[in-house]
């Protein structure tokens, strides 16, 4: 028989821990939106571009620009930054670098299960523009297309599940920039120059990239690009001397002797911001890189051993096997006293 009372009591609990879950619900949605919010990518993922052919092309295309405006050269992209960007992130402190560097990693396993041992050749041709204040070398269709979208998606949800900020809310569109307009408000501006004393005339402020500067361009061939690394590269830290981003690490797309092949003296440098010379330089690196990797992974058990849920599971592991050490040897004990 049941106490009068006892069933209304659990809807009234049930009641109260619906609440406190539906506050507790809230309060991570706003924290989930506020870091939203608060997105601001500084990191991204690189395909450096190598070949002196694609390199030359686009500074020729920059030439042309600013023969017909001066002014545009300062918003072009210095020549030894070319790339192609496969992802952007945000990366806070020290740690999440790590986990970064971790992600990059584990991404290498992903990139040669799409890839099977096939190069990924990036063939570039024509011009376009961002809303007329992005200026890039598009990438031609082809069979290149579908692996390098692959590839993305992939490194996307790899840093995306060890809970790092990443990606874009527009769909990924893979280019090669050569000029910010946005990056040069200055220029934006209508000014008047004076000629003579009673002579002033208008300079009109540049406020759009005009598709007459690049019209010559519009079906040029640039080149190919055989991918051969991804790099992780700060947006903010200073950059190399060679006018690259500044790498936290790296990983080689292909086999070990592709690797030798393809660090020529032309490459844009690794992450210690020197160019390799030899096999010696090759092995450094990549001893380099799997010790950054190694460190990640170090640093992410001793985060898990401190935790205090890890302790008391030890703990009771620990004490669980004493005392089955202790009634074993209390076994023997007893077997022996029945054999005496």
């Amino acid at each position: 028989m049941e106490r009068p009372g006892a069933v209304t009591d659990v809807p009234q609990i049930n009641l109260e821990r619906s609440k406190e879950n539906e506050w507790i619900s809230k309060d991570q949605i706003q924290k989930r939106r506020k870091k939203h919010k608060d997105y601001q990518p500084n990191y991204f993922l690189s395909i450096p571009i190598t070949n002196k052919e694609i390199t030359r092309g686009v500074k020729i295309l920059q030439d042309a620009i600013i023969q017909q405006d001066k002014r545009l050269s300062k918003a072009m992209t210095g020549d030894g930054s070319f790339h192609v960007t496969l992802l952007v992130m945000q990366l806070l402190n020290d740690d999440e670098i790590n986990i970064g560097i971790d992600a990059l990693l584990e991404l290498k396993p992903f990139i040669e299960e799409i890839l099977r041992g096939k190069h990924l050749i990036l063939p570039f041709q024509g011009v376009d523009t961002f809303g007329n204040q992005v200026g890039f070398v598009k990438l031609a269709e082809g069979d290149h297309i579908n692996p390098l979208l692959e590839i993305a998606e992939a490194a996307k949800r790899i840093f995306q599940e060890k809970g790092i900020l990443a990606g874009e809310s527009r769909s990924y569109k893979p280019h090669l920039t050569f000029m910010k307009l946005y990056k040069t408000p200055w220029l934006w501006k209508t000014w008047f120059q004076t000629l003579s004393q009673n002579d002033k005339s208008v300079v009109k402020g540049v406020k759009k990239i005009d598709p007459k500067l690049y019209e010559n361009f519009i079906s040029h061939r640039f080149g190919e690009e055989v991918v051969q690394r991804i790099d992780l590269c700060s947006m903010q830290k200073k950059k190399q001397s060679n006018g690259y981003y500044h790498c936290e690490s790296s990983i080689v797309i292909g086999e070990s002797s592709t690797v030798l092949q393809s660090y020529r003296k032309d490459t844009p440098c690794w992450p210690s911001g020197k160019r390799p010379i030899g096999i010696q330089d090759l092995i450094n690196e990549a001893l380099h890189r799997e010790r950054m990797g190694l460190k990640a992974k170090v640093k992410q058990i001793k985060e898990l051993l401190l935790k205090p849920e890890t302790q008391a599971k030890i703990r009771r592991e620990l004490f669980e096997g004493r005392s089955i050490n202790n009634s074993n040897q209390g076994n023997d004990v007893d077997s022996s006293d029945t054999l005496t």
